[in-house]
């Protein structure tokens, strides 16, 4: 946390602080990840080292190791979110990330369900589960890196029935974008906000997408590679590191706001 405010709130004085966000990161689960690298002891680490507040983890189209990741920040000061990073059947990738497991496994379970293959190790790499020691449970023999069945407005639609924040991923891209792949954003998709790359910078997105003048903007670091953990973060203004006040924060609700887009030439 940097920096330090304070507001009366319905009478009662609130103190707000600036933290660190950082909601996209994936594992060794992610097939197109370092598998050296990437275990959730050492992802929790690297955030830590970094000062990072707030982490999320999202991997592709799956959540079964952001429960290690969890375990492996208890009694730390950095707070893990269980997510994932859906493929639609347009192949755009959108972020659900939710306040705990029990949400992000649901939203997994009727995700795994619409998600079709196996996967080709010697295509795409191993798909490694890990517990919270680094130690391998198991191999994830479905297609992870492949689209679901499901629309963007079913995802978005069934992340939001389970509490969790819907976020497009790296809208700037030429791939996989919510941009890329659509064109624009139809009426219905309900998205809570749009991450940008560290590629770029918020104005540049907004000036290239007129329908990004009308969403929350954060950015996230998307990290495949420990060294990459933290090139790009968002900051927020909030009361506390809780979901709930990222909720408020991307909302702009109640004094919460995003502060500000950090790159790692910044």
């Amino acid at each position: 946390m940097t920096g330090c405010l304070w507001e009366y709130e319905r009478g009662v004085q609130v103190d707000f602080g600036t933290y660190k966000l950082d909601l996209h990161i994936h594992t060794v689960l992610s097939p197109c990840t370092e598998i050296a690298d990437m275990t959730p002891r050492a992802v929790v680490r690297r955030a830590l080292d970094l000062g990072l507040d707030v982490i999320a983890i999202c991997d592709h189209n799956s959540a079964r190791n952001a429960a290690a990741c969890m375990r492996a920040a208890e009694n730390k000061p950095l707070l893990v979110l269980p997510g994932l990073e859906i493929t639609t059947s347009e192949e755009a990738h959108i972020l659900g990330i939710f306040q705990g497991m029990g949400d992000a496994q649901s939203v997994q379970e009727e995700i795994y369900a619409r998600l079709y293959g196996l996967n080709d190790e010697n295509a795409f790499g191993v798909q490694v589960v890990a517990n919270e020691f680094d130690e391998v449970e198991d191999l994830d023999e479905r297609l992870l890196i492949g689209a679901t069945t499901l629309s963007s407005e079913r995802v978005t639609r069934l992340i939001h029935s389970h509490g969790g924040l819907a976020i497009a991923s790296h809208v700037d891209r030429s791939g996989f974008g919510i941009f890329s792949q659509l064109g624009f954003i139809p009426d219905g998709l309900e998205l809570d906000a749009l991450e940008v790359s560290p590629r770029t910078d918020f104005e540049s997105v907004r000036k290239r997408f007129k329908q990004a003048k009308d969403y929350t903007l954060v950015t996230s670091s998307d990290a495949h590679y420990l060294e990459d953990i933290g090139k790009g973060y968002t900051e927020a203004l909030l009361e506390k590191v809780s979901f709930q006040e990222i909720c408020l924060a991307i909302a702009g609700r109640s004094n919460r706001r995003i502060t500000r887009q950090v790159r790692s030439h910044d």
